[in-house]
C-alpha cells in the first residue's frame, strides 16, 4: 500500500474540522493551558489503535507522547529499529492589539484558508501530523522502524515542553526528527540560533535640576548602544542561513522628568549561525557593557539561548525528505531565521538530523488574520505518510 492509497482514506472535510477545533481552543503562551489541546487530540485518537502518553508540565501544561506501535515508554518500543519523531507544539503567541477581519479563535474557513491564531504556527502542522498517524495505524500497515509523536508546550516562549522531553530521555532513541513549523511545504534543514539578552544599567538617582548630584543610566545605556553600533558579530557566513543579525528591541528607563534615572535596561535579540559560539557573544557584550557603565554599574541576564539547528543536505534522511517532496537530486535545500524546538533536540541528541516542513505559510506566523491554505495542509498529510512509509522501511545504517 503506498502512501496515495492511505491518503484517499482520509476524509478531507473530517480533517479541515479537525484543525477547525484545535484552533477553537485558546493556548495562548502565556500562561499556555496546552493540556486542554493534548486532551482534544487523545479524545479524537482513543478508538485509533495509537499509544498515548500525557505528560504534566504544570497542572494546565502537557506534553503528549504518540506511539504508533507501542507505549512510547516501553524499552522493547524503543529498541526495535529506526524511530522517526514527528515534532509540534500546542501553544500560540497572543492575538495582539490589532483588530481581526475574523475571529481568531473560530478557525473560520473562508474560500481555500482558515484563519485563526495558531492555524500556520503551528496548529496546522500538529493536526497534520496527527491525521497522518490516525491513517497509518488504521490500515494496519507493518512498518520495520516505529514513528513517535512528541507535541509540546511552550516553544513560543522558552521551548519548555522540549526541554521536558530531553531532560526525561523520551526521545533519545530517535534517529530522525521532522518538526512541522510553517514552511509552505518546503524542505528546511537548518535554522539560525537565538540569543535574548537584557543589559541593565544601574546609577544614581537625583534631583532632575542637579543631574550631576546623581548617576544617569539612561546616559549609561546609550554609550553601550554607540558601543554597540560600532560592534561586529563575529562569524562566517553560512551557505543556507546567511549572515549573524542583531536587534535592540527595547528600552526602559526613568520615572519621571524632574528625576536623574537610577535605571535603565536594553533587550537585545542576537541570531546566530553555525560556527558562532553564544559564550563568546556573551563575553563580547559584557565587555561593551562595562566599558559604557564608567561610574554606573550594569547587569547582563540571559533572557533566551537557543541553539542553531544545521542538517547536511547529504544526509540519507534528508535525501529521502527531498525525493518524497519530489525535488531533484541536485536541488538545495533552505534555511529559516526562526528558531524550533529542535533547537533543543538537536545538541542533546548528537546531532540528529531534523527536517523543518509544515503547511503553514511563513509570513503569517504571529500575524494578525493568521491563515493556512487548506491544500497545503491536506497536501502535508499526504507528504508525512509518504515520509514516515520511505523512511521507515529504509534498512537502519549502522
Amino acid at each position: 500500500m503506498n502512501a496515495n492509497d492511505l491518503f484517499a482514506q482520509v476524509d478531507q472535510a473530517d480533517a479541515v474540522a479537525f484543525l477547525q477545533s484545535l484552533v477553537q481552543i485558546n493556548s495562548v503562551n502565556p500562561p499556555g493551558a496546552e493540556r486542554a489541546v493534548a486532551e482534544a487530540i487523545q479524545k479524537r485518537l482513543q478508538d485509533s489503535g495509537l499509544h498515548m502518553e500525557m505528560d504534566l508540565v504544570t497542572e494546565d501544561r502537557a506534553n503528549l507522547l504518540i506511539s504508533l506501535y507501542g507505549k512510547p515508554s516501553e524499552k522493547a518500543v524503543r529498541d526495535q529499529g529506526k524511530t522517526l519523531v514527528f515534532s509540534g507544539h500546542f501553544d500560540t503567541v497572543p492575538v495582539g492589539g490589532v483588530e481581526w477581519t475574523y475571529p481568531p479563535f473560530a478557525g473560520q474557513r473562508v474560500g481555500d484558508r482558515i484563519y485563526g491564531r495558531g492555524t500556520t504556527d503551528m496548529k496546522s502542522g500538529v493536526a497534520a501530523m496527527i491525521i497522518a498517524m490516525e491513517c497509518l495505524a488504521k490500515s494496519g500497515i507493518s512498518l520495520p522502524g516505529n514513528l513517535l509523536f512528541a507535541g509540546t508546550v511552550g516553544e513560543e516562549v522558552d521551548c519548555l515542553g522540549a526541554k521536558e522531553v530531553v531532560k526525561k530521555g523520551q526521545i533519545d532513541h530517535a534517529s530522525a526528527i521532522v518538526v512541522s513549523e510553517p514552511t509552505a511545504n518546503q524542505v528546511i534543514v537548518a535554522h539560525k540560533g537565538a540569543l535574548w539578552l537584557e543589559v541593565t544599567m544601574y546609577g544614581k538617582t537625583a534631583h532632575g535640576s542637579m543631574p550631576d548630584h546623581g548617576i544617569n543610566a539612561i546616559q549609561a545605556i546609550h554609550r553601550f548602544i554607540a558601543e554597540l553600533n560600532a560592534y561586529r558579530l563575529e562569524h562566517e557566513p553560512h551557505a543556507i542561513l546567511g549572515g549573524s543579525t542583531l536587534n535592540i528591541g527595547m528600552i526602559r528607563g526613568g520615572v519621571s522628568p524632574n528625576v536623574v534615572p537610577d535605571q535603565c535596561s536594553v533587550t537585545l535579540d542576537i541570531r546566530t549561525v553555525p560556527g558562532q559560539s553564544h559564550e563568546r557573544i556573551l563575553e563580547d557584550i559584557g565587555r561593551l557593557a562595562q566599558k559604557a557603565s564608567l561610574a554606573a554599574s550594569y547587569q547582563l541576564k540571559i533572557l533566551n539561548d537557543m541553539s542553531y539547528v544545521d542538517t547536511p543536505s547529504d544526509d540519507p534522511f534528508i535525501r529521502t525528505a527531498m525525493k518524497v517532496a519530489g525535488m531533484a537530486e541536485d536541488a538545495a535545500p533552505r534555511g529559516v531565521n526562526y528558531y524550533t524546538d529542535a533547537s533543543i533536540y538537536q545538541p542533546n541528541l548528537n546531532g540528529i538530523p531534523v527536517l523543518i516542513y509544515g503547511p503553514g505559510e511563513p509570513s503569517m506566523a504571529h500575524q494578525p488574520d493568521e491563515w493556512v491554505e487548506v491544500e497545503k495542509y491536506l497536501d502535508s498529510i499526504r507528504y508525512y505518510i509518504a515520509l514516515a512509509l520511505a523512511y521507515l522501511s529504509e534498512e537502519k545504517s549502522s
